[in-house]
């Protein structure tokens, strides 16, 4: 079957460029996640159980940010090119040519919920279980910027929507960064909200947490069969690439939190 080859829409990845000050699409996913985040969770946060106020929540928005964005970047250095970056060290801040790693950017995240709750004496699950329902809000648009950049395109293929990306080679690829947009983002806010809504996600700390985890882990692991792996990793074994294999303990600790939180008594 010959594919369409549907033109790839080449949006100039920043935005504005005043002088050497440049407002980027890639930076706007991060900001747009962030904020639209941050407005969820002061509206959730004042149903009960209550966890924190509206207030604390703003307090806990700078402490994301940092874990997101620290995280992010050293898990990107340390598990994708610690190589290049220990010879260029002062690269690791060139934030704006890409270069994040979702699970580098969740360790952060989870520092930053365990210091904030201990702070401030609440179950950091109940905080977690708030974090894990807006967070397919910025994998969102985090994916939808990789899409705009042209990064991080998909395998080879045939299907009808496959598209040439300008750095990818002459050949059609799987637009990738879509499907994880979609899975990643749209269809799992859309079970953790069903979660919380319909099957006691809000009376069961940690239950959000575990879907999340788990739903994240099993659509990652079903992305990374259409993604073209990093040239410079390739596949580790076998189909395996380093996304996938990052993917398992999330899996498996999402899973552990579900069942935790179903053998405990529900709050009331």
């Amino acid at each position: 079957m010959t594919p369409l080859l549907i033109p790839y829409p080449e949006i100039d990845p920043v935005l504005i460029q005043l002088g050497p000050f440049a407002i980027r699409w890639y930076a706007l996913a991060y900001i747009a996640g962030l904020v639209i985040g941050w407005q969820v969770m002061r509206r959730v946060c004042a149903q009960p159980p209550r966890v924190l106020s509206p207030v604390k929540i703003d307090d806990f928005l700078l402490w994301a940010a940092l874990g997101v964005i620290l995280g992010g970047r050293i898990g990107y250095v340390l598990f994708y090119k610690p190589g290049f970056y220990l010879e260029h060290p002062l690269a690791m801040l060139t934030l704006w040519e890409g270069g994040m790693s979702f699970h580098g950017g969740l360790l952060g995240v989870i520092a930053a919920i365990l210091a904030f709750a201990l702070r401030n004496k609440t179950d950091p699950f109940m905080l977690s279980d708030l974090v894990a329902i807006v967070a397919p809000i910025g994998l969102f648009f985090g994916r939808l910027a990789n899409f705009i950049n042209g990064e991080l395109w998909g395998r080879v293929s045939d299907v009808q929507w496959a598209m040439i990306f300008p750095r990818g080679g002459p050949l059609p690829r799987h637009p990738s960064q879509l499907y994880q947009a979609f899975f990643e983002g749209v269809l799992l806010v859309l079970l953790v909200a069903a979660v919380w809504k319909l099957a006691d996600g809000r009376r069961r700390p940690g239950l959000l947490t575990g879907v999340f985890c788990a739903g994240y882990g099993v659509a990652r692991i079903a992305g990374e069969f259409f993604r073209e792996p990093d040239a410079h990793l390739g596949y580790l074994w076998g189909p395996i690439t380093m996304g996938m294999l990052l993917s398992v303990p999330m899996l498996a600790f999402g899973g552990w939190l579900i069942a935790r939180a179903y053998r405990r008594p529900a709050l009331p």
